[in-house]
């Protein structure tokens, strides 16, 4: 595996170099030390993933990213020593098209890498999710016990999304008015010391707040509750949310097709299920089950996608009864709510 490192602090550098050359079958394809070096390499010289620091002179990550992916696409993971004061441009990195984001590992005196160990899983899973070929095969999580057949669920709107899916989800929800009586979940590929600050924007750019889910809570109208663990979210049937670490070799976390598979088993109201922007196939066989249960489902259109893997894969199973941008997509499920009060969708 090719690896690429962008960041301006030489210490920084190095450090992310020696982690690098420490993981089997990974080497140093480049390295630049701004923005727009970056964008010029990568025109030349395509890794397979580049690992992109966020605040640096000439071109920030963030424009950097918007440019590789129009340009010549590739695996990007962001880098950066201060969440919490860029987690704003961290979300526009991933909405961008970023695959995910850590912490730059600390650097001592010597030149040594705290948290190196992160790093090294994390490009680790990331590899399994760029060649899903050599990933394992796992089998999807399923409930087997019986959900009562409760008639006061609330109308339940759920998202997958992962990479580009902070843009696609803001683009989405811009449009969803307070007032829309029905409960929200959404399922994102982010990395837990991420989620809060995800939930954190997401809420200022909507009319609606997000909202962490912990285990034990009740889907509640008028709520966008956010998966908020690198384990995989499912309801379960007394209809409150939990957390399980099953199946473990899910590269996906959290997983949108566990998630749909729990609904299928366990939710007794109407719903609607969407498939957003990312890398891979998650959620497409879940979604195919849910259309197939009676759900109003949708997948985000190709023009609109940053990646167009997980929303191309539920359009190849027919698993989406309407392909729409994300606007689009909103417009369309509050025409649904309303014929709803009249007609049923199906």
């Amino acid at each position: 595996m090719r690896i690429a490192i962008v960041n301006d602090m030489q210490m920084i550098v190095e450090a992310l170099r020696r982690v690098i050359s420490g993981i089997r079958d990974c080497k140093i394809a480049w390295i630049a030390y701004n923005g727009l070096e970056a964008v010029r390499k990568c025109e030349e010289d395509t890794p397979d993933l580049i690992i992109m620091d966020m605040l640096m002179p000439e071109m920030n990550g963030v424009e950097a990213v918007r440019r590789i992916m129009k340009k010549s696409p590739c695996p990007i993971l962001i880098v950066t020593a201060t969440v919490d004061g860029n987690s704003s441009r961290v979300f526009e990195a991933l909405g961008e098209g970023a695959l995910d984001a850590i912490n730059t590992p600390l650097v001592d005196i010597n030149g040594n890498a705290e948290g190196a160990m992160e790093l090294v899983r994390k490009i680790s899973m990331l590899r399994t999710l760029i060649d899903p070929g050599k990933s394992e095969q796992y089998r999807k999580n399923k409930s087997c016990v019986n959900s009562p057949s409760s008639s006061d669920a609330p109308l339940l709107i759920t998202i997958g999304s992962s990479t580009g899916g902070p843009k696609a989800l803001a683009e989405f929800f811009s449009e969803i008015p307070a007032s829309l009586n029905a409960a929200f979940v959404v399922i994102q590929h982010i990395d837990k010391q991420f989620v809060q600050g995800l939930a954190s924007w997401l809420s200022s750019e909507c009319k609606l707040e997000f909202i962490l889910a912990k285990a034990g809570d009740t889907l509640q109208k008028g709520k966008i509750f956010l998966a908020a663990t690198n384990e995989h979210m499912v309801l379960l049937p007394d209809m409150s949310v939990n957390y399980t670490p099953e199946p473990e070799n899910n590269p996906f976390r959290p997983s949108v097709d566990v998630f749909f598979n729990s609904l299928d088993a366990n939710w007794k109201n109407k719903g609607i299920a969407a498939l957003m922007t990312g890398i891979g196939h998650d959620g497409a066989e879940g979604l195919l089950k849910l259309k197939n249960s009676g759900w109003y489902t949708f997948a985000q259109d190709k023009d609109s996608s940053v990646v167009y893997g997980m929303p191309k894969a539920a359009a190849e199973l027919d698993a989406a009864r309407e392909i729409l941008a994300p606007k689009k997509m909103a417009g369309r499920i509050l025409e649904l709510c309303m014929k709803e009060r009249t007609q049923p969708w199906i």
